[in-house]
């Protein structure tokens, strides 16, 4: 049995179309109603009738027609001019039949004389008016619409209850509002100071509710506060709007099917109207019946009477008026669906008047769903807009992530970097908080995985920001912020994935003196797109640039000819022409990191400015060019560390003023003489060679101060090493050493031993010798600690103070 609730929201239901319902639709309805109380009325008159016909005997028959008295003796008048005529007499019509045979007689003259439409004319207007019905509520049944249709109307009335859709359109009628008074405002500033002052005036917000919001029946946006459920609401929304979308507007059914129901009844009013009223000259009140039941009756002519026929014709004609009615009302329909272009509907209007302007059109059955909604009520439609609007979308995700991520908890993201400064670093997040404006302690900004940030105004605030990371993540900037980071910011990192998009706003950044780009840049795109560009840089000093590139880019070479540091790692791509380099005469540190280099490039050697070369990851397995290098007066650190190198040239004693040499991860497996002329080496790395010993002219590097020969097979220490009395760090890690010689102990300012991976059995006393040793910088195995004397271990072990 079916409840009172599931009746009510049976009810609801169905009410909740009238969206989708024109005021034709509408018309109809009422129609079929009035139609449907006609046929309702003209069946119970007919139903209630116990005698529908009346019917008498005929006596006397005239002119094959029964005749009564007055008839005939009218007759007889006429022929009384004709002599030779005898005059009838006078009948006395007497009806003596049984009630019984009146009653068959009524009976067999209903079936057979009356007229089938006078009989079925109730069924017909109901017949009539149920396919009208059908029609009118089909494709709000149909298995392909009803389930769209469904889906839309829920979504619609979720969109017109959201309190974010109150928010959007106050925020745009706020505007429309004080725009005026914005503009009025400045002029008047204007006149007065004879200055720009209207820019101030245009930056206003609005400071207090506007008073003819309220009464337009929409809230200020300052009254209007959306709490995180809210949020999440309209959020929900907007994802379902999406996915309806995509889902509905490729299709065109239900405009296909809205069309067919109108044609139909189109079609069926044409007939209906057609042969109504020609058969409503069937409905007389007077029948003339001629039944063979003279045996039974003594009669065989009957004159009936027909008591419904004034009433049915009433009827019939009130009937064809509203079929008229509808009829018209449907070629009304007819010819706005066929007239307007309802396969694409435009927010034109609509993106003019509000701060909405990406609002897109739609088109096919999303289109004629909106058409349909605006003859109920427009605004329907400019409330579901706002949830089809990529601004309005984000604004809500700024508000969302705004109460997700409150200043406390960006408060417990700070944290110092390698460089003790204050950095914030934000990951996979939806946008950029608004709270983060509110740490103006903020050195080091850091944007990672996140796919559209828009850096506002805002930025300002952030006084003590100098450095700007920016790593897979869409960074748009307003002007006004653009102007703060054009002034203060010294650093900036970008790591980017699609080819060749160098942000535009990067080269309005006057002031910046680090710039590090990573991601697949080309070098014919960054000559053409941004050629003019860098030349802004002006006080760019330094640039690291990560990509694939076969050519040093021209932009950097012509445009950047003040550059002192250029840092290039092409990830193992080969890197061809370099001769563009001879142009940065400025240049004092080059780095060419995996370009896969077989040779030293010949036009390094022009760079007399240049203090260091890191040629890391590269193909290098000879480096005669070394020689070349005495004519670079001011390089003092050379990096050839991770090749192929299989021997040092005895030329390296040519560079007198290197102070720092890496040549580990490579093939060495000897040590020429000449490398210890290089009295000026204060660092010097053989890590991860070939090495068997270590000559004792090392006791020359009267300066060195770091020396590891990690990982190679070196079996004893000559003593000449131990003459190097600044010596801070000492790797001999990994290595084939048997003992370790006690002159370790003259090393005094050694602060870092590595012993660990040797074959070393006890570990020399003398070690005590080494006041600035600490337990936790003397990387050797936990037994050999206890081969020291007691007060040495101890000493050690007490020491836990970091290297």
């Amino acid at each position: 049995m079916i409840t009172l609730t599931e009746l009510k929201c049976l009810a609801d239901a169905q009410s909740s179309y009238h969206i989708l319902k024109p005021w034709w639709d509408v018309f109809w309805y009422y129609i079929t109603l009035v139609m449907l109380l006609v046929a309702v009325l003209a069946g119970a008159l007919q139903l209630t009738q116990s005698r529908v016909l009346c019917c008498l005997p005929c006596k006397v028959e005239f002119d094959n027609h029964c005749a009564v008295p007055w008839h005939i003796l009218k007759a007889s008048a006429n022929a009384s001019s004709d002599p030779g005529t005898p005059l009838p007499l006078p009948l006395r019509i007497q009806n003596d039949l049984h009630r019984q045979q009146y009653s068959y007689i009524d009976a067999v003259c209903y079936e057979k004389q009356l007229h089938w439409f006078a009989k079925f004319f109730p069924y017909l207007v109901l017949l009539h008016t149920l396919i009208f019905a059908a029609c009118s509520n089909f494709w709000l049944h149909y298995p392909s619409t009803s389930s769209r249709l469904e889906h839309f109307v829920a979504i619609l009335h979720k969109c017109f209850d959201s309190p974010w859709t109150t928010r959007a359109l106050s925020e745009t009628v706020a505007e429309q509002s004080v725009r005026p008074l914005t503009l009025s405002k400045s002029k008047v500033l204007l006149s007065s100071s004879g200055c720009s002052a209207d820019v101030d005036a245009n930056k206003q917000a609005l400071p207090y509710p506007q008073p003819g919001l309220e009464s337009a029946g929409i809230e200020s946006p300052t009254s209007s506060v959306l709490d995180k459920k809210e949020g999440e609401q309209a959020k929900a929304i907007f994802e379902k709007v999406k996915r309806f979308r995509m889902h509905v507007e490729q299709k065109d059914i239900i405009y296909r099917v809205y069309l067919k129901q109108i044609i139909v009844k189109v079609i069926l009013f044409v007939l209906i109207i057609t042969y109504v009223p020609y058969f409503l000259t069937y409905i007389t009140l007077e029948i003339d019946c001629s039944v063979d039941v003279q045996a039974f009756t003594g009669y065989k002519r009957y004159q009936c009477v027909y008591s419904l026929a004034e009433i049915f014709k009433v009827l019939a004609s009130f009937y064809v008026i509203l079929v008229i009615l509808y009829g018209l009302t449907s070629s009304y329909s007819l010819w706005w669906m066929l007239r307007s272009s309802l396969k694409q509907y435009s927010f034109e209007a609509l993106r003019e008047k509000s701060n909405y302007s990406d609002i897109p059109d739609v088109k096919n059955d999303f289109a004629f769903i909106l058409h349909l909604a605006d003859q109920y009520d427009p605004l329907y439609s400019k409330r579901f807009s706002i949830f089809l609007s990529e601004v309005s979308e984000n604004k809500l995700k700024q508000i969302n992530l705004n109460n997700e991520w409150t200043v406390d908890k960006l408060k417990s993201k700070l944290v110092k970097n390698s460089q003790d400064k204050i950095e914030l670093h934000l990951f996979m997040l939806k946008g950029l908080p608004d709270n983060v404006f509110e740490l103006t302690e903020i050195e080091v900004l850091s944007l990672e995985l996140i796919p559209e940030v828009k850096l506002p105004p805002a930025v300002s605030q952030l006084v003590n920001l100098k450095e700007l990371h920016v790593y897979h993540s869409s960074l748009v900037v307003d002007h006004p912020a653009l102007a703060f980071l054009e002034e203060n910011l010294k650093i900036l990192r970008l790591k980017f994935t699609e080819m060749g998009k160098i942000p535009r706003w990067v080269f309005h950044l006057k002031n910046l003196k680090e710039l590090h780009l990573s991601g697949c840049v080309l070098p014919e795109q960054l000559s053409t797109m941004q050629l003019e560009g860098f030349q802004d840089l002006k006080n760019l000093r330094t640039l690291y640039l990560k990509s694939s590139l076969s050519r040093i880019p021209q932009v950097i070479t012509d445009l950047l000819p003040s550059l002192q540091k250029l840092s290039l790692n092409n990830e193992g791509s080969k890197l061809v022409v370099l001769n563009n380099l001879k142009k940065m005469v400025n240049l004092k540190s080059l780095e060419l990191i995996s370009c896969d280099l077989e040779r030293i490039p010949h036009s390094i050697f022009s760079l007399n400015n240049l203090h260091e070369l890191d040629l890391k990851e590269n193909n290098l397995k000879t480096v005669e060019e070394i020689i070349s290098f005495q004519h670079l007066q001011n390089l003092s650190c050379l990096k050839l560390w991770h090749n192929n190198i299989a021997y040092i040239p005895a030329q390296i004693g040519a560079l007198s003023n290197l102070e720092q040499l890496s040549l580990d991860h490579n093939n060495i497996e000897n040590l020429p003489l000449q490398l210890f002329l290089c009295t000026k080496l204060h660092y010097l790395d053989l890590s991860y060679n070939h090495l068997t010993f270590i000559p004792e002219e090392i006791q020359y590097l009267s300066n060195l101060q770091y020396f590891a020969v990690t990982n190679n097979n070196i079996e004893m220490l000559p003593d000449g090493l131990f003459q190097c009395k600044k010596l801070q760090c000492l790797l001999l890690g990994k290595n084939s050493l048997m003992s370790l010689s006690p002159l370790v102990g003259e090393l005094s300012n050694l602060i870092h031993l590595e012993l660990i991976g040797n074959y070393l059995e006890t570990l020399p006393p003398e070690l005590e010798g080494c006041q600035s040793l600490k337990r936790s910088c003397l990387i050797v195995e936990e037994n050999l600690l206890n081969t020291l004397p007691l007060p040495v271990a101890e000493r050690l072990q007490t020491c836990l103070d970091k290297c």
